[in-house]
């Protein structure tokens, strides 16, 4: 059995002796997942694993284990591979069964396809990309991550060429046999013809069609992102991960030059014969990439990711009361004054930001830990989209205001609206059936990611059908959660948890939970310097207080007693009677909303009546500095 540090830097020697451990137990698969799962435990362990997110792939080694901090953004056919083989060595006349699991190519001598001891096995193919929008202080490499050096196989002086550019070695591994059925064939059966080349830049979205051309896109929601993206292969409960899911992946690393080997020659067959391949060679292009530029990584343990910021200890057990309360009190250590004072201060320091106008500090503090928890229905609840109206066009001011929201959350994107975003900008993904794929696009994000729409950039001049059809896309977005992505034949609903900021001069054309005219009380001679100056006062610590704050307020569980409940049903028909006009059903929800996250941000996880109290105060104190006009669209708080 390997020694202690063998378990990361020869994985496939761990699951190799398991195999040969195990005399055809089927029970071996488990032990190889447990084994890792343990090790991982232990000591803080995971933070030895190099991560694909901070370190070069070239500075990696081969067959070693990684982690990788990712999205899934596709979900590619199941794929069928060589689970158990047996080898002949013509030398010495032998046989020898091997183990193909967590591997793209077999190895040693010839394949006996026909021997009893064949195993075929399936498995699945995520299409994984880095969490899209991750803000610059939400790096996990300052958190005591492994120490990296070069490989011994690929040293870095060597990384300005792809590994598939390397002299053909003479004894190339054994192909995997392709016993793929219907659409989907093994993904390195297939290949790319292009020119190798370094690219980790994703290309402006625009509306044009996006059928696979001669440079490989590599599909990040985002323009303008880098990062690495990576096919995953999966072996198990591969029907409990989503769409969108954040996942943390311990796996084994494939970057194997006969990868590319064999998928041009499968190519360059399809080119001479197309009837021979199920597939298109736009759709080999997507699925086997050149594995320089987009590795493979062999999962064997995956953590879903309830949230991403380093800060915190991560768990997938977002809805667990228990995990929640260790949370607050890893923060607090029991100190609930603490959480007031980080309240007060980052209250603040958005007041600062804000040009003095302290509510509009208090409902951006409501929206940064705003959170669907459930939804009833159709209906997502917990959501607040915020709409500050009173932003000055002329000024970078909401440039400003983004990158102090950009230091604060751990994702976040900013959507410039003006008219040729909207009408040339690719919003909602959709599906591409040439090559088989799932095109992104911009509202493909993760949980809590925020989005900072700048309605400030609008001008005048005519939306064209894609300007309208992301109008539509976003207010679906911020009604209800859910972005419909396109299948050209039918729309696919996909539910999502995005927390969406708009900004704007007059009232937003778009809809929101709740609109805050700014009412600024300082009036700076340079708006830059000033806002410059207030964000540099911020050291990185107290940074780091308002993230934390931010991201447990968002976590914690909340109720409402029957006696709160009773005393709020109680208030809502005295309201009714003083002004029917304006207590309708839609204000009583929007009072119970802005109640719960006001509870949440003072640390307090169920409705007091004082709190009842101050969102009333609160409400009444917005109302009264938005204009009043007359309802639009009919969505209008």
């Amino acid at each position: 059995m390997p020694t202690v540090h063998d378990w990361i830097n020869n994985p496939l020697g761990v699951v190799d002796g398991l195999f040969a451990q195990s005399n055809s137990s089927p029970d071996w698969e488990k032990k190889v997942v447990e084994y890792f799962k343990e090790k991982l435990k232990l000591n803080d362990a995971h933070t030895w694993v190099p991560s694909l997110n901070d370190v070069p792939l070239h500075y990696l080694k081969p067959n070693s284990l990684v982690k990788f901090r990712c999205m899934v953004q596709d979900m590619f056919d199941p794929e069928f591979f060589l689970g158990v083989y047996e080898t002949n060595d013509p030398t010495s006349n032998s046989k020898q069964v091997k183990c193909g699991k967590y591997k793209d190519v077999t190895e040693g001598g010839q394949v006996d396809f026909n021997s009893r001891n064949t195993v075929t096995s399936e498995r699945q193919t995520f299409y994984c990309v880095p969490i899209p929008g991750e803000s610059q202080w939400n790096s996990y490499a300052g958190t005591n991550q492994a120490r990296v050096v070069p490989s011994t196989s690929y040293v870095p002086n060597r990384h300005k060429r792809s590994y598939e550019e390397d002299d053909e070695m003479d004894m190339q591994p054994q192909q995997m046999k392709d016993v793929s059925q219907g659409a989907q064939s093994s993904a390195e059966s297939h290949g790319n013809t292009e020119p190798k080349r370094q690219e980790t830049e994703a290309p402006s979205h625009d509306s044009s069609p996006s059928h696979c051309t001669s440079s490989l896109d590599l599909n990040f929601p985002l323009p303008g992102e880098k990062g690495p993206a990576c096919l995953v292969k999966v072996y198990e409960n591969w029907d409990s991960f989503k769409l969108n899911d954040m996942l943390e992946v311990f796996g084994i690393l494939s970057v194997d030059p006969a990868l590319s080997v064999i998928a041009d020659e499968r190519e360059a067959s399809s080119l001479l014969d197309p009837t021979e391949g199920m597939e298109t060679v736009e759709e080999q292009r997507v699925h086997s990439p050149p594995a320089s530029l987009v590795p493979r990584l062999h999962m064997l343990y995956a953590q879903p990711l309830a949230h991403n910021n380093p800060l915190l200890p991560s768990s997938a057990t977002e809805n667990n009361g228990e995990h929640k309360t260790s949370l607050l009190r890893i923060y607090l250590s029991s100190d609930l004054g603490e959480l007031a004072s980080v309240r007060a201060e980052l209250l603040t320091y958005l007041t600062h930001v804000l040009m003095g106008d302290s509510l509009a500090a208090e409902y951006l503090i409501l929206h940064l830990i705003s959170n669907v928890y459930s939804r009833r229905d159709v209906l997502p609840l917990g959501k607040f989209t915020l709409n500050l109206s009173g932003c000055p066009h002329s000024s970078p001011y909401t440039e400003h205001l983004y990158k102090v929201i950009q230091q604060l959350v751990p994702s976040s994107y900013r959507l410039c609206m003006s008219l040729h975003n909207m009408n040339n900008q690719r919003m909602v993904p959709r599906k591409d059936y040439t090559a088989n794929r799932l095109v992104s696009g911009t509202l493909q994000l993760a949980s809590n990611t925020s989005l900072f729409l700048d309605e400030t950039q609008l001008e005048q001049g005519q939306l064209d059908a894609t300007g309208v059809r992301n109008i539509t896309a976003l207010g679906n977005l911020i009604s209800w959660q859910k972005v419909d992505y396109d299948f050209n034949y039918h729309q696919m609903e996909f539910s999502c948890n995005i927390n969406v900021l708009i900004t704007s001069e007059g009232r937003s054309l778009l809809p929101s939970d709740s609109q805050v005219h700014l009412r600024p009380t300082l009036n700076p001679p340079n708006l830059e310097e000033y806002l410059s100056a207030v964000q540099v006062a911020q050291v990185p610590s107290q940074l780091n207080k308002y993230r934390i704050y931010l991201s447990v307020a968002r976590a914690l569980n909340y109720t409402i007693s029957d006696e709160i409940t009773k005393a709020v049903e109680e208030d809502f028909v005295e309201m009714r009677k003083d002004d029917p006009q304006n207590m309708s059903a839609e204000d009583l929800h929007r009072l119970l909303v802005v109640a719960r996250l006001l509870s949440l941000s003072h640390g307090q996880n169920t409705l007091s009546r004082d709190g009842w109290m101050k969102a009333k105060q609160l409400e009444a104190l917005r109302i009264s500095r938005t204009p009043q006009q007359k309802c639009v669209n009919g969505n209008e708080p």
